[in-house]
């Protein structure tokens, strides 16, 4: 069965109003430089993100999202390198292509196409689901202060238990955690500041105050990767769990899989965010698993599609139990399918349907359109 297309459709969807930070904030969270710029002087929302469609020779077509800020002549690439190819002969865990930030979303494509070739779900191709249902949480960027109280209890109210916070030092982040418990009690509160607490003793003070508060379920990422034994150091004495995000979609800041394995094996974190593909999240699920630690499925507040796929792998993740970050539909104005993915409360359902179980909303997707290549077998 040959791949005989790839059409790759160039969107911008934006954020709702407020959505992300507080209105009149200027706080990007995009961390790649873009265009030679500095790490987060881009807002995520800004950057154009490519839905795949990967046809085969009897018309089946597997969807696939890549993450935001591609490379089109990787796109080309990548798309090249896979014409004319028989899918049934690639190696779903070894693809014939870099890992490069543009891989997941081809994988994810080859995936579904694959799964619906079979009558599969893509979760069967991981295994098969040990759960039908995937817990997640709440978030948000930067807030002032006097709106958390009133978001939480916003978000509460929809039935979500956990509210992610993007903070730094200079986010009175204690008097956040105190007014999410005055407003929305037993909703649990995750503060990442994206390794920008810089000097351990401001986490460790922090830690600390926010124990105090009690409902913190972890700190992410508050200190930088490099400092392993500070890592170490702040997991045992940290009043609140200690997690570290390991983002495979980052190969420029020197993310890798192996980084989950030194931090168990240096006892640095009591917990993982794990942001992957679907063949690479679930080795990494299988680390977690092993060395008896807990773990969420992270995100770029995504799309549909790469939300989807989301879904299957944290269900098919026995270690996949604390709150995943599949929440784009709330934060964009569209996620570009024809029926959004159903929450129940605090939890996603895993789609029904074979490969991924969800489709596009093509005019949704031509409305949003910046650009679309198609690349086709000679």
């Amino acid at each position: 069965m040959k791949i005989v297309r790839v059409t790759a459709t160039e969107v911008v969807v934006r954020a709702n109003p407020g959505s992300i930070e507080s209105l009149g904030l200027d706080k990007p969270l995009h961390k790649i430089p873009v265009r030679g710029g500095k790490s987060w002087t881009v807002q995520f929302d800004e950057l154009p993100k490519v839905v795949i469609e990967l046809e085969l020779s009897d018309g089946t077509v597997g969807l696939g999202e890549l993450y935001r800020g591609h490379d089109w002549l990787t796109v080309e690439g990548i798309s090249a390198t896979l014409l004319g190819r028989d899918l049934r002969a690639l190696c779903r865990q070894d693809l014939p292509f870099a890992k490069v930030r543009e891989h997941d979303g081809f994988e994810i494509a080859i995936w579904d196409a694959f799964a619906k070739l079979h009558g599969l779900r893509v979760v069967d191709l991981l295994g098969g689901p040990v759960r039908d249902r995937v817990a997640v949480g709440a978030w948000t960027g930067h807030r002032r202060d006097d709106e958390v109280g009133a978001l939480a209890k916003r978000y509460a109210g929809l039935g979500f238990t956990c509210l992610k916070f993007k903070c730094a030092l200079d986010d009175d982040i204690v008097a956040w955690a105190s007014a999410v418990a005055a407003e929305a009690p037993g909703m649990r509160v995750i503060f990442d500041p994206n390794e920008r607490f810089e000097r351990p003793y401001e986490t460790r003070r922090l830690a600390v105050a926010l124990a105090e508060v009690g409902n913190v379920l972890c700190l992410e990422d508050p200190i930088p990767h490099w400092m392993r034994a500070e890592y170490a150091d702040l997991r045992r004495t940290s009043p609140v769990p200690i997690v570290r995000h390991v983002a495979l979609p980052y190969p420029v800041l020197g993310n890798r899989i192996e980084d989950a394995i030194t931090a168990v094996r240096g006892h640095e974190v009591d917990g993982f965010n794990f942001n992957a593909g679907l063949a690479d999240f679930q080795r990494l699920d299988h680390i977690a698993d092993v060395a008896g630690l807990p773990c969420w499925h992270g995100s770029e507040i995504d799309l549909g599609v790469l939300e989807a796929a989301y879904v299957h792998s944290a269900a098919a993740a026995r270690s996949c139990v604390w709150p995943s970050d599949i929440f784009g539909r709330h934060i964009r104005s569209h996620d570009l399918l024809a029926q959004p993915l159903e929450f129940d409360a605090s939890h996603v359902l895993l789609p029904e349907g074979p490969g991924l179980g969800v489709s596009l909303d093509h005019a949704a997707l031509a409305e949003h359109r910046t650009d679309q290549r198609t690349y086709t077998a000679p």
